[in-house]
């Protein structure tokens, strides 16, 4: 039985391949062109509500989920209601350490001596 390897040398190569056009600017078809195109830049802020938004849906959704559980939907089992409500609550318990620690980094902040 006869194995198809790559011996060390064509790795090194494709290796270095990598690294030239790592380091290469981008340019082709896809290349974004300052002059033409607006990049809007994302801020924290916009990220943080994104997050918060989507954590609030997942507790929606788990609400729902678990009405319609109650109610006798035979659409919904337990399981998913379950899964549902365990990813909410990692979510919300993810958003609160978030919170502390930019709560704790504000604190480190403000109390700096300039």
């Amino acid at each position: 039985m006869k194995t198809n390897l790559i011996d060390s040398s064509r790795i090194e190569a494709m290796m270095a391949q990598l690294k030239a056009a790592a380091t290469r600017p981008q340019q082709g078809v896809g290349a974004a062109r300052p002059e033409t195109t607006e990049v809007k830049k994302a801020g924290f802020g916009d990220a943080l509500k994104a997050s918060l938004d989507q954590v609030s849906r997942a507790q929606q959704q788990s609400e729902d989920q678990g009405k319609a559980f109650i109610t006798g939907d035979d659409k919904v089992s337990l399981s998913d209601v379950m899964i549902s409500m365990q990813k909410a609550n990692i979510g919300l318990q993810t958003t609160v350490q978030v919170r502390n620690k930019l709560v704790a980094a504000y604190h480190d902040i403000m109390n700096m001596q300039v």
